[in-house]
């Protein structure tokens, strides 16, 4: 038995709120403690200029974000709370989905060679089992326009 569109629309709100959850735990931490913007996302990213990113993104962290690491920690976190707030209400949902896709290809890329250079490509794919399902729920967010069940972008339709 298939399931009925409104099946649909309901998991696909569970998920969105659910997913909601882990981004409000994620920018907490990175809002009100300050470890993370005051050296935390530094050493993070030393680690990933060094080791992990793809080539140009390495050099474009190095350039653009390490000089600045503290602006970046406390934006990281304040835009994560921002989608976790988003995803919870229901509220923009598809410009957040934008956004949070952005940032996990932002992630994707700092992290593509953690597992080295030469080695099968699957273990690249395995390495970023945190980011990629997370950057194709937000592509279902967007694409299933999820705030507009039990959330606030589905008022007075």
């Amino acid at each position: 038995m298939q399931p009925t569109n409104e099946g649909w629309r309901r998991a696909l709100a569970l998920v969105r709120m659910a997913t909601a959850v882990f981004f409000l735990f994620f920018g907490e931490y990175k809002v009100a403690r300050p470890e993370f913007a005051h050296g935390g996302l530094a050493q993070w990213l030393t680690g990933f200029i060094q080791h992990e990113a793809v080539g140009w993104y390495g050099a474009w962290l190095a350039r653009w974000v390490l000089p600045h690491a503290t602006f970046w920690g406390y934006f990281v976190g304040v835009g994560e709370l921002l989608i976790g707030f988003s995803l919870l209400l229901g509220l923009w949902v598809r410009p957040a989905s934008v956004a949070g896709a952005f940032y996990m290809l932002n992630l994707t890329l700092a992290t593509w060679f953690a597992p080295g250079h030469g080695v099968p490509w699957w273990r690249f794919l395995g390495n970023n089992l945190d980011h990629l399902p997370l950057l194709f729920l937000f592509v279902l967010f967007y694409a299933g326009r999820a705030g507009e069940h039990w959330g606030l972008d589905g008022r007075g339709k």
